[in-house]
């Protein structure tokens, strides 16, 4: 068992660090902090004054004459994730048709699936009206807390 103490200190030396994740395991219990990844800054008054346009951060920029790049498609979506770790089921049980499949209209307060914890069966609900787009996770996969389980196009 982890020491508050301890816990304390893992989440400020990764803050600090610029790490983007730390998983430790310590007498039995595991604890995975996430941190945020590092932001890339690019000089603009040289591309500018060559009419180019600034590269995404982590990506290369084009080279020159290239076509512009694809419009990210899941811009808009609406993400539904995992309130817990556990393992995902997109049905009730394994002979029954899964809560919510691509293609349909969701509202708001309806459930998507379960993740199970500790023997309990959680049913997720969906926080917005709209169309799934993306089912993110497969079947019976463990899932972290966090993790994206949905893409959801807004009503």
């Amino acid at each position: 068992m982890f020491k508050i103490e301890e816990i304390r200190e893992l989440i400020e030396l990764v803050g600090s660090s610029g790490v983007a994740s730390v998983e430790v395991e310590h007498a039995g219990s595991r604890l995975r902090i996430e941190g945020q990844a590092p932001v890339v800054v690019a000089a603009p008054a040289a591309a500018a004054a060559a009419g180019a346009q600034p590269a995404a951060p982590g990506t290369a920029p084009a080279p020159a004459g290239a076509l512009p790049a694809a419009v990210d498609e899941d811009a808009g979506l609406h993400e539904v994730n995992s309130p817990i770790v556990g393992t995902f089921y997109r049905a009730p049980n394994p002979d029954a048709d899964p809560y919510a499949k691509v293609g349909d209209f969701v509202e708001r307060g309806q459930t998507l699936c379960i993740v199970e914890a500790m023997k309990l069966m959680n049913e997720i609900e969906c926080d917005m009206s709209g169309t799934i787009v993306k089912v993110l996770t497969e079947n019976a996969q463990p899932v972290e807390y966090g993790e994206p389980l949905f893409l959801i196009r807004p009503a």
